[in-house]
Order: structure tokens, then sequence, then C-alpha cells
């Protein structure tokens, strides 16, 4: 199963109630996040997930609502006794960003490894398989999808006619590979069809864009910008390169999702539920984000 904590829902600004656009998803006890501007580590204090086993930390784009948050959330995993490797992973320019804000956070007691996406590479940290997307914003952003891949049931017949001894069927249920008396064993020997996983997909910062209904396809949850609610906005949705609601229901609808949640909402819209019906009437299975939300995504057999 995975964990999904929207962490704050609010785009340019934080205010009183709303804290800024920010995504903590949890698999067997790991964490990665996505995005994390200014006061992102105080929100997520209130979700009680901890801060040492964050992992890998992408980032859409570099405004400051997006990655200003950064050196206060590294200065509290050290805190929080981190010794592991921690991933940044973003657009092209992301060392440059990293080296200027990490002057303020100087001294960590774990190694920072910063990876520039190429267009439309993906990150693997554990078992959080990310892909990402070029999107249209006023500068490099990218939208990212979440894989959780799951294995093929474990087949005790064909274990056993391998005659390979117990202590080693769990090395292979995991996927790994085994040596034993000369001989390779692999997990394909004992491993079904791989059965459908799990699907996050987070887009932000961005106007609709052709490729993002087949990029966001048959996700489970769709994490989307809604910059806007009222459809009058458009003219200034195009000119910062934001999203309606309605923009956005219309590519989950494309992409044959099965949730959207609507996120980052201007600062001036400070009741987006009043415009929720513009997104429900082309996506029914809308809801608008709220700070800290959470769900459990659970494999479709489970």
């Amino acid at each position: 199963m995975l964990d999904v904590t929207l962490v704050g829902t609010g785009g340019m600004l934080p205010l009183p109630n709303r804290f800024l656009t920010s995504l903590m998803l949890r698999l067997e006890g790991r964490i990665m996040v996505i995005d994390c501007g200014e006061c992102t580590q105080v929100t997520m204090k209130q979700t009680n997930w901890g801060f040492k086993n964050i992992d890998l930390i992408c980032f859409t784009h570099f405004h400051a609502d997006h990655i200003s948050g950064l050196p206060g959330l590294l200065l509290t995993l050290g805190n929080s006794q981190r010794t592991e490797p921690v991933v940044l992973a973003g657009p092209k320019g992301l060392a440059d960003v990293y080296k200027g804000l990490s002057c303020i956070c100087p001294e960590l007691p774990f190694e920072v490894i910063v990876k520039e996406l190429d267009e439309g590479e993906g990150v693997s940290v554990g078992k959080f398989n990310v892909s990402s997307l070029k999107v249209n914003h006023r500068i490099p952003c990218y939208a990212y999808r979440v894989d959780v891949n799951r294995a093929g049931r474990f087949d005790v017949q064909r274990a056993e006619a391998l005659d390979l001894p117990r202590q080693f069927w769990g090395v292979l249920q995991r996927g790994e590979s085994v040596e034993f008396k000369g001989k390779l064993y692999t997990p394909d020997m004992v491993l079904g069809e791989s059965r459908k996983g799990i699907r996050v997909s987070y887009c932000t910062d961005t106007r609709p864009t052709p490729e993002l209904p087949e990029f966001v396809k048959e996700s489970d949850l769709f994490i989307c910008e809604g910059m806007y609610g009222d459809n009058e906005k458009l003219h200034k949705a195009k000119e910062y390169k934001h999203m309606l609601f309605s923009e956005a229901a219309t590519i989950a609808k494309n992409g044959n999702v099965k949730k959207l949640w609507l996120t980052h909402f201007s600062p001036a819209m400070p009741y987006p539920d009043e415009f929720i019906d513009n997104a429900r009437s082309i996506f029914p299975d809308t809801v608008v984000g709220k700070d800290r939300k959470k769900t459990t995504l659970l494999f479709e057999e489970d």
C-alpha cells in the first residue's frame, strides 16, 4: 500500500490556513517528497510522519514557492539523526540552485546527491519509480508520475521443483537472484506475471499540454494544480501559465484516472470549494485538496 499526504495546497505565498504546495508519499516506511516551499516543514511536522526516512525530494521547478523551504527541511533531516544519503531530483539547473541554498545549511550529517533530469528522464530510489514530463510554464517545469510496481505471485511448486533450499526463497521473492552450488537462480523462475501496481501523478504550474493525459493515464490518484476556479480567469491562466479547475478536470477525464485532487490555489481564491462544480461537471470524482489531506492506496488485489 502507498500512503499519500497533500502537505500543502497554496500557490505563490503561504497563508495562515494554507501552506505551499507539497506532496509526501510513504511506502514501507520510506518517504519521498515533491516540492518544498517556505514553511513546508511546519505542515510536514503536523502529519506525524517524521523526517528521518525522507529518501528523495523532487522539484517541479525552481520558483521560490516550490523550493525555498529546502534548506530548513535538510537541517531538520540532519537534526533527526539522518545519516543515509538524500537524493534531490529536478530539471537542469538544480545543482546551481542547491549550491546557492546550501550556503545556509553547509554542514549536514548525510550526503546530498543532486540528480538533474533530462527531458523525459526518470529517477528510482528504493521502490519509488519516478517518471518526468516537461510541461509548459514560464521556466523549465516537470510533471511527475510515481509508479509502485508489484511482482508476480510466488509459486511454491516451482520453487520446490528447483531443489533450492528454502532459506533462499525470500531472496528470489524480493526480486533478487541467488547463486547456489555454481548455478544462478533468477526471480522469474519462481514468480508469475507482474501484477498491477499503484500510480500517482502530480502536475503543477503549467498550461495543459497534449502529452499530459497520456502521461497520467490510469493513475489511481492525479494531483493537479487548479490555480483559478473561475472559468472567467482563463486570460490570467494563459498569461501566467497556470490552469483552471475545468482544465485540470479535462486532463483527468482524458487520462482515465480514478481520482483528481486539486491543489496550488491562488492566494486570491480563499474559498476554492465555491468553484468545485466547474471541475465536477467534467470529472465527477474531483475534490478540492486541503492541507494534510491523506489517503492510502491499496494494491488492486488487496
